[in-house]
């Protein structure tokens, strides 16, 4: 029996436009599968001929929701192709501020965007608000939205949305699926969570404004340093900050890790969510600065999934292809010397799987060519998946104590093994156990920031260039997303080129000309599938990774050419 494929097409609850397609057998295991972006853009040519200190005001409208990433990365690669160095007090600011970004990023993804694929809204009504606010004290100490006042409350909310026939923000999911594992009363505590953490998000978002002047996209850095001297030299400031800091601290270890713990221990025995992942080598940058010396996260490979060496990170050894990408050099190009020009070849007929499990005519992406707006980055022509499990298990295997101290508390209260984070649970378990590590640790370099401006209150180093010279440099780090790369070369007091190669470009990237696939497609084959018609596993692994389509393409024709015009259908095959 031939192999049927099925579109999952758009992907949502992610930043931008994504497109799955799987070939399924008989018995519906997943025998191929296929990431394409339909969503193209083009900061890297918009960047061009500009002025270096604009890259990163520039570059951080590359998204809506990595602007702070992006901007960071834009300021330090030009100063790293400079040779400008800023003061202790703009590397600590600029790392309060990226803490500030993970402390709301990660708790968003995980109850707005992923905590539906683990939580069963529905199943939520059945609960016993009494039972589950007891259930909670088994995850958390002090748990938060979790009295037996608010889940009636919030159990109430929920049967006024289905009494009026329909489920507002919660509609139009794959309810009562069965690889759902949690309790009626363990989904009503994640349903509240859900709720309080909209309230959160905006003190977190808060966090970032305070320094940064707004969120999103903040406007306090600037080639050589940082701006905001004024609020750094206000007590009140830091006094509010720290109080904030706080509150979003206690919302993350009592809601947001509890729930990961909860989730966890209900999912250990769902093979959709605890099989090895696809892609076993890992890369991560160090960033999040601590002191003068320490970072909280380490630098590292990991090679087929072993932790007992890490591997140091050559940075020559990076690439970018482009042979099932929709551009016209396809050859591997460091990006430094990367090139971004479109050639969309289209897509062709096929019947596929339809949304009530008919076969349909459908277009379909042409997998033996061209069939994504995103290139294949490979490092040493290894495929590479980064982001926060990366994160977690280079610093892990390098031993550093902060890590290794959260991530084994999380295994013997979860009854996991070591080898379950190396699966779309321990993908989703490393996002939080990154975020508490911040929590954690992460007032060490508000503390040393504070001590440094009683005898230094420096904050920016002078902007240099010679208009004679050409330069090169790059930002290498690790945002929310994973390790995030921003290459400049400058030529007559100008950019000359600018490549970003972003998380969401290592994860979701199409096979390359070996036939290697990226982790989003190796990680879904050999999967099953329980309802084609429903593929909620599919929707889990993706989310697992908190895509960022918009981050990873940057591409635009300047003379205003039609570059292909094609319609994504918003319903057929789409899910919540």
């Amino acid at each position: 029996m031939a192999n049927k494929r099925v579109i999952v097409d758009p992907i949502t609850r992610i930043e931008g436009h994504l497109r799955i397609e799987v070939e399924v057998d008989e018995n519906n295991v997943i025998q191929n599968a296929f990431s394409s972006s339909t969503l193209w853009r083009g900061l890297e040519t918009i960047v061009k001929n500009r002025d270096p200190r604009d890259a990163g005001f520039l570059m951080q409208r590359i998204c809506g929701v990595c602007t702070y990433s992006h901007y960071r990365a834009g300021i330090e690669a030009v100063e790293d192709a400079l040779g400008i160095v800023p003061p202790l007090n703009a590397k600590l600011t600029r790392g309060l501020m990226n803490q500030a970004l993970f402390m709301h990023d990660h708790p968003v993804h995980f109850y707005h965007l992923h905590g539906l694929d683990w939580c069963d809204i529905t199943a939520a009504l059945k609960a016993d608000p009494a039972l589950a606010a007891k259930e909670a004290f088994k995850y958390a100490k002090y748990p938060v939205a979790a009295g037996e006042a608010d889940l009636l409350k919030v159990k109430d909310k929920l049967k006024a949305f289905v009494d009026k026939g329909q489920l507002g923000p919660f509609a139009n999911a794959y309810w009562g699926h069965s690889t759902f594992r949690l309790t009626p009363e363990q989904n009503l505590i994640v349903a509240s969570h859900y709720l309080k953490a909209l309230e959160v998000q905006r003190t977190a978002a808060q966090l970032m404004a305070m320094f940064g002047g707004k969120q999103p996209h903040p406007q306090s850095l600037t080639v050589g340093g940082v701006t905001c001297v004024m609020d750094l030299l206000d007590p009140s400031r830091m006094g509010e900050y720290l109080v904030k800091y706080k509150e979003v601290a206690d919302f993350i270890e009592n809601a947001y890790i509890a729930d990961i713990k909860m989730a966890g221990g209900a999912y250990i025995h769902e093979p959709s969510v605890t099989a090895q992942a696809g892609t076993m080598n890992f890369m991560a940058h160090q960033d999040m600065p601590l002191n003068r010396t320490e970072y909280l996260f380490d630098s590292g490979i990991i090679l087929n999934g072993d932790l007992t060496k890490v591997h140091e990170i050559n940075e020559d050894l990076i690439t970018e292809e482009a042979t099932h990408s929709w551009y016209k050099d396809d050859e591997p190009l460091h990006p430094y010397d990367g090139k971004t020009n479109p050639n969309y070849t289209g897509m062709t007929d096929m019947m596929t799987v339809g949304p009530d499990g008919n076969d349909i005519k459908s277009k379909v992406i042409d997998t033996k060519g061209k069939y994504s707006w995103i290139k294949s980055p490979r490092y040493d022509g290894k495929a590479m998946e980064v982001g926060p499990l990366a994160a977690v298990l280079v610093s892990y295997a390098k031993g550093n104590k902060r890590i290794v101290k959260i991530v084994d508390e999380f295994l013997a209260e979860t009854g996991l093994p070591v080898g379950a984070l190396f699966t779309t649970l321990g993908r989703t378990a490393a996002r939080a156990l990154q975020t508490k590590a911040i929590i954690d640790n992460g007032l060490e370099a508000f503390n040393t920031l504070i001590e440094n401006l009683k005898v230094d209150q420096d904050t920016c180093a002078p902007y240099k260039i010679d208009k004679n010279k050409e330069y090169k440099g790059r930002f290498i780090g690790d945002v929310p997303r994973g390790m995030l790369s921003h290459w400049v070369r400058i030529k007559n007091g100008v950019i000359e080129n600018y490549q970003a190669v972003v998380p969401s470009t290592w994860n979701a990237g199409p096979e390359d000309a070996k036939g290697l696939k990226g982790p989003y497609e190796s990680n879904l084959v050999g999967m099953k599938v329980q309802d084609i018609s429903q593929p909620l596993e599919i929707i889990r692994v993706i989310h697992s990774f908190d895509p960022c389509i918009a981050c990873a393409v940057h591409v635009m024709d300047t003379k205003g050419n039609d570059l292909g015009t094609y319609k994504v259908d918003p319903i057929y095959g789409s899910s919540c």
